[in-house]
């Protein structure tokens, strides 16, 4: 299963088109997208994060039940070469101490680890008794 969550930012060009961007509230340009999929053992979440540095990236875990994923300046002189800060609620059993990210060619990945996975399971029909004996009775 997979998502994907896009966030907009109006064009420049808009701006002169346009009579009044209150009107237009919604965003219309894709800026970036968060991608999430899921596995057994994990939930996934990529970004595109072209242009910026490793050292720009944050991810973070609030109250053990927010993802944060930002970028922020190294320090006062520079900025970031995008903006980006996503918050996405955590699902319930998961790792919080197994979290790992890792950033590749423009790409970041988080990987949230599960507590659980669900294993499937074989009954043996030579183990099944040919009679089953009713121990109690239902009120």
């Amino acid at each position: 299963m997979e998502f994907s969550f896009p966030s907009y930012q109006l064009s420049p060009l808009y701006h002169y088109l346009l009579p009044s961007p209150a009107l237009f509230s919604n965003q219309l340009l894709p800026e970036s997208h968060v991608n999430w999929t899921q596995t057994p053992e994990a939930h996934v979440y990529s970004a595109d994060l072209p242009g910026v540095r490793k050292e720009e990236i944050k991810v973070e875990v609030e109250d053990s039940r927010y993802l944060i994923i930002r970028t922020e300046a190294i320090d006062d002189s520079t900025k970031p070469a995008m903006d980006f800060k996503r918050k996405f609620r955590l699902p319930g059993s998961i790792d919080i101490d197994g979290i790992s990210a890792k950033y590749e060619d423009g790409v970041l990945t988080v990987t949230v680890p599960r507590t659980f996975r669900r294993d499937s399971f074989y009954i043996d029909p030579p183990d099944v008794p040919d009679r089953v004996e009713v121990l109690a009775r239902a009120a």
